[in-house]
């Protein structure tokens, strides 16, 4: 069996801003306030506990309550909204999208990263008590992210209008997607669990929000996680003060430009609005805009003046939606939280708004890259075995890993690498010669040179694919492992719904991914199921 380990930094599928993040280089530092160590959670918690009102602690956990209202939900969970009012109760956050029957596989794996950490916090810090939370992103608006998940390449994709936010969405149309999705699983009992789940969760439920608090509360209940839902009236009363900030001054677009300086060598994951905010009604999403002092829903005849945009704010803050830059402000605002653990891409712009927190004085949580995981059967790792292929080998691109194969299979010296030294030797020296003769003969001396390199490097190309039709059985299979592991040359966690792996293992997918994933190490786990 496989047994050598991929790093996060080695893996060749995280970007270089988030594999600098990792390593702590320190041009990076002014960016985020303490780095995920075990260590570090004590600090951490000194400090949001000096900065997080009882008050909102109180809110919160009256609007929870209200929330669960009609949710089966576990004693664990109610027992950590409850302890949510007490000073020594904090969060650690993980959000998603309300992607259709979860989505991609990392939905799972962000969950359990977040449950595995608090418990881990405990042993740690026994005094403190530590909340695992879900927040759904009820508010989004882009429902062609969601409408769709993968099973075993099959797309079951949800056709159907949205415009506002998606929570509020209807689940009138999911029974004939249900009807696709339940000709596809087939039957067995764990198949019999996913089409129940299914049919739970979107055709007993009259909205997406509902449905999805329903699905991964059944998931989940029993580890105690919390849901919450941001769409909240009571919950956007404690944003109104921001929000007011942000349409009078325009001040977050300031503040996370001060960071674009140090991420000056990496790609910006998102930019700034003028503000930051939309307006938000059943179904309708649209971005507030500034426009002669008159203030405009854009693509819409909405708009107000200055005091009659506050007297809305102050009426109805449930129809104000933070947009990308300002939601993971109000999410501190309203959590006791410590650690917001995501992805790559999350992470990448949770690193430009450390000066928005600093402008509010709200403590900037500690960011934690999220487990990924690689699921694989014995029967793949037995054909690893056999092609005597490593993990490092597997999370080549399939290029170059067809070229180091087809080298190591090769009885064929493969590195010119001399005789392209000689070459080079020997237009050096005629290249000296025409310098004492007649330099005109320079250019056609270096124009040779480039020829014959050029040769060299198709000769090289040509014996490369000569080997590799020789090695064409063994390639291919090794080629159609990596498909199978990883699909559309992309990691599986991205691409591959938990029920095709569900309908096989049952309980026990979710039972290893808790056993195998440590929050705070920088591996990419393996699992062989």
């Amino acid at each position: 069996m496989p047994l050598d380990k991929i790093t996060f930094q080695n893996s060749g599928y995280f970007s270089k801003l988030m594999v600098d993040y990792l390593n702590q280089v320190d041009t990076l530092k002014p960016l985020y306030n303490n780095f995920p160590t075990l260590e570090n959670f004590g600090k951490q918690i000194a400090e949001k506990q000096n900065n997080f009102p009882v008050t909102n602690r109180q809110v919160l956990t009256k609007a929870l309550l209200q929330q669960y209202t009609n949710v089966s939900a576990s004693d664990k969970t109610i027992a950590n909204i409850q302890s949510l009012a007490n000073e020594n109760t904090f969060t650690i956050t993980t959000g998603h999208q309300l992607n259709l029957f979860t989505g991609p596989l990392y939905f799972l794996y962000k969950i359990i990263s977040v449950i595995n950490l608090t418990e881990q916090l405990k042993k740690e810090y026994p005094q403190n008590n530590f909340v695992p939370i879900y927040w759904m992103a009820t508010e989004d608006h882009d429902f062609e992210e969601i409408n769709h998940f993968i099973f075993d390449e099959k797309v079951i994709c949800w056709n159907k209008e949205s415009k506002g936010p998606v929570g509020r969405l209807s689940t009138e149309g999911l029974d004939k997607v249900f009807e696709v999705f339940k000709a596809h699983v087939g039957v067995g009992a764990n198949a019999q669990k996913i089409k129940d789940l299914f049919e739970s969760a979107y055709l007993k439920h009259n909205n997406l929000t509902d449905a999805t608090r329903y699905l991964a509360n059944e998931l989940f209940a029993a580890y105690g996680l919390v849901i919450v839902d941001g769409d909240d009236v009571e919950l956007k009363k404690l944003f109104i003060p921001y929000v007011e900030q942000e349409l009078l001054n325009q001040s977050a677009i300031k503040e996370v430009e001060k960071s674009f300086p140090i991420l000056n060598d990496y790609l910006i994951q998102v930019n700034p609005r003028e503000i930051n905010l939309f307006y938000i009604l059943d179904d309708l999403r649209e971005r507030i805009v500034l426009e002669n002092d008159v203030y405009k829903v854009n693509h819409t005849p909405i708009q107000f003046t200055k005091e009659e945009l506050l007297a809305e704010l102050y009426a109805h803050p449930e129809r104000f939606s933070p947009n990308v830059i300002l939601r993971p402000l109000y999410q501190e605002i309203i959590l006791p939280n410590l650690c917001y653990i995501g992805g790559g891409g999350e992470l990448a712009y949770w690193l430009e708004l450390k000066k928005v927190f600093e402008l509010h004085q709200i403590t900037f949580p500690m960011l934690l890259l999220r487990n990924s995981v690689l699921l694989a059967t014995q029967k793949q790792v037995d054909k690893m075995d056999k092609l005597n292929l490593s993990w490092s080998d597997m999370f080549m691109k399939q290029q170059s890993l067809m070229e180091v194969k087809t080298k190591a299979f090769s009885e064929i010296e493969f590195n010119f690498d001399q005789q392209r030294q000689v070459l080079i030797d020997q237009f050096k020296a005629l290249e000296e010669i025409a310098a004492k003769t007649d330099k005109s003969f320079i250019g056609a001396v270096q124009a040779q040179s480039k020829k014959q390199l050029k040769g060299l490097d198709n000769l090289e190309k040509r014996l490369m694919k000569a080997e590799k039709r020789s090695h064409k059985d063994q390639l291919e299979r090794i080629a159609m492992l990596q498909n199978e592991l990883f699909p559309n040359n992309s990691l599986q966690e991205r691409i591959v719904n938990f029920s095709v792996y569900y309908k096989e293992y049952g309980d026990d997918l979710i039972k290893a991914l808790f056993d195998k994933q440590q929050p705070l190490e920088q591996d990419f786990d393996i699992i062989t199921l």
